[in-house]
């Protein structure tokens, strides 16, 4: 079911953050207002969309909703052996791109899984092998790829690699890496002990990052000279982490997911 935002609905949401766990959430920034809410059973990884409609994700499977009434119109259930951990998509034209991983199994490994967007038909998969993390996102932006490789502190963490190492990558048409950026110190501190779950380039321009669990998004910018990204401003969402998308319709429109609940999440982020 689609809900609009109303005043109760708002003061859980302040509430749940207020509640959370000692130093996760009670300093972060206020909740951008929420618009949107709906009740998506794969709400467990992402979500992406292309403006008429969501493409809500787990590990192993795919829905798609229309945003006007909340329907669920198609469905992709894929084997759990072959899709261990999809944990975020991106529409590009016709087709639902798709970060994965053999997370938490290690040595780490990780794929691209394409899907049509009608359908949800499951088209090709790319392997990437072994590389400097586990994928955890992809984005496309100014004709290339964009792809963060997560690194953990712990459970599905490589020996003298922790999330310190997450790394954005930009690729080429082939998901060959071109160029790479470290984290800010400021923002792996908020990833810490995970990583990176969620990346996103908005339509003007400006680069934006979640972790695994804090209700933020960070606005990032690539730097001048160097290796590490530069942090602009953080921003409070009313969803704790996991993967995002830009509503390429709506202006503002972030779209997150709150595995809590059980909802895809529409904030409206204000400009600066």
């Amino acid at each position: 079911m689609v809900h609009a935002h109303r005043p109760a609905r708002a003061l859980l949401a302040a509430l749940s953050i207020a509640l959370a766990p000692a130093g996760m959430a009670q300093d972060s920034p206020p909740p951008a207002p929420v618009a949107f809410r709906l009740k998506a059973q794969e709400a467990k990884q992402g979500v992406a969309s292309d403006g008429r409609h969501l493409y809500v994700i787990d590990n192993d499977r795919i829905g798609k909703y229309l945003i006007a009434s909340g329907r669920r119109v198609a469905s992709w259930q894929g084997d759990r052996r072959l899709f261990p951990h999809m944990n975020s998509c991106t529409v590009a034209g016709r087709e639902l791109v798709c970060a994965a991983s053999n997370y938490p199994q290690v040595p780490q490994t990780s794929a691209v899984e394409i899907f049509d967007t009608a359908s949800l038909r499951h088209l090709r998969t790319i392997s990437l092998g072994f590389g400097p993390g586990s994928l955890t996102a992809l984005d496309r932006h100014g004709g290339k790829w964009w792809a963060v490789y997560a690194n953990y502190a712990g459970r599905g963490g490589e020996p003298n690699r922790d999330y310190r190492y997450t790394l954005l990558a930009r690729l080429d048409d082939a998901f060959r890496q071109e160029a790479a950026w470290v984290f800010p110190d400021a923002v792996l501190n908020r990833f810490a002990p995970f990583s990176c779950s969620g990346l996103s380039w908005s339509k003007d321009g400006r680069l934006y990052a979640t972790g695994h669990d804090r209700p933020e998004v960070y606005e990032l910018a690539l730097p001048d000279a160097g290796s590490r990204l530069e942090l602009r401003r953080t921003l409070g969402i009313a969803s704790p982490g996991q993967a995002i998308d830009w509503d390429p319709v709506t202006p503002g429109r972030l779209w997150s997911i709150d595995r809590a609940s059980g909802e895809v999440v529409g904030s409206d982020i204000a400009p600066d």
